[in-house]
């Protein structure tokens, strides 16, 4: 069974950090994206990364989001620091670009004193 699942979201206080992580399995893993979802709003990239390490960035995150992943454990991590309240959404793996039949649930980040 093809599966992507994302953990490592929760609630977080501004200035705070996260560590999302997203594990496949029965897929082979080709370039990755972490995609969020803010409430309201359009699904958006936020980064890629190809089974190479070469990274891209698509929203204005300031350097404070790095994509890293681990080939031999089919895991695609974003790392998160210096969180602020507008990154509260519901974050998201997929291929990149995405494969209608691989969104997860995700993982919800909600940041807020």
């Amino acid at each position: 069974q093809v599966q992507l699942v994302e953990s490592g979201g929760g609630l977080v206080q501004p200035g705070g950090s996260l560590r999302l992580s997203c594990t496949a399995s029965g897929v082979v893993f080709y370039e990755m994206g972490w995609y969020r979802q803010a409430p309201g709003e359009d699904r958006e990239l936020v980064a890629s990364i190809t089974r190479e390490g070469k990274t891209d960035y698509f929203v204005s995150t300031e350097g404070r989001f790095t994509i890293s992943r681990d080939n031999a454990k089919n895991t695609v991590f974003l790392q998160m620091v210096s969180l602020k309240p507008e990154d509260t959404a519901v974050y998201y793996c997929n291929f990149a670009p995405p494969l209608r039949a691989l969104w997860g649930q995700g993982t919800p980040v909600t940041v807020s004193s």
